[in-house]
């Protein structure tokens, strides 16, 4: 299984962190989300999601995925 992590802005506190995770497991192939709020991340972990779904869901929950 891969682990991704993603930097997510916007999140504020434990609604946001909600909000991602339960968008993020929506996504076929993802078996693990993990959010940090202090460190603005998301561990996905999983097979067969492609980074375009993983934004797309963080972006319906209302936040954006940072690219480096």
């Amino acid at each position: 299984m891969a682990e991704k992590i993603y930097q997510v802005e916007g999140m504020t506190c434990g609604h946001c962190v909600n909000a991602v995770t339960e968008e993020v497991e929506k996504v076929q192939g993802v078996s693990e989300v993990s959010v940090s709020l202090d460190e603005k991340t998301l561990k996905v972990v999983g097979d067969g999601y492609s980074d375009a779904e993983i934004v797309a869901a963080v972006e319906e929950a209302g936040y954006e995925v940072v690219v480096a």
